[in-house]
């Protein structure tokens, strides 16, 4: 058998990579590895604490590559974990924390909500519907190949 990637395929798969290029030169520039970065992204976009189970779920990064990330941060005094039950941890940006999320990840939001709003909101939504049906559709013929 002899499958090839079609023209949109290539075009889709470089724009995909370019824009994960995009933010792991960002997270480098900004002196952080790109777990990390992904880290703070989430408890700063949430405020100033977030539901561990949120970050693993909404990142897209492995529990096992959160859990590297969260230690990392801890030991320089960037967060602290707080107990949110028996099962549940939060975590907390520390003073130190607040400051350097501001300064990396509140950066990169503040980009990405300044380029959607210099969109036509009819190309936001039309960007968004048509990722998220790429993304469903793409998760079920997964789920029916496996």
């Amino acid at each position: 058998m002899n499958i090839h990637s079609s023209k949109e395929l290539k075009r889709h798969n470089y724009l995909v990579n370019e824009i994960e290029a995009a933010y792991h030169d960002i997270a480098l520039k900004l002196g952080l590895p790109d777990s990390s970065m992904i880290v703070l992204y989430a408890i700063f976009d949430n405020g100033d604490s977030c539901p561990l189970r949120d970050i693993i779920n909404n990142s897209g990064i492995s529990k096992q590559t959160a859990n590297s990330a969260l230690r990392k941060l801890e030991s320089e005094g960037v967060i602290y974990l707080e107990s949110a039950g028996p099962k549940n941890k939060t975590v907390c940006l520390t003073e130190y924390g607040r400051h350097l999320a501001e300064r990396t990840a509140g950066k990169i939001i503040k980009i990405e909500n300044d380029l959607f709003s210099s969109w036509p909101q009819a190309d936001v939504e039309k960007y968004l519907e048509l990722t998220e049906r790429y993304l469903r559709d793409f998760r079920n013929r997964i789920g029916e190949l496996l």
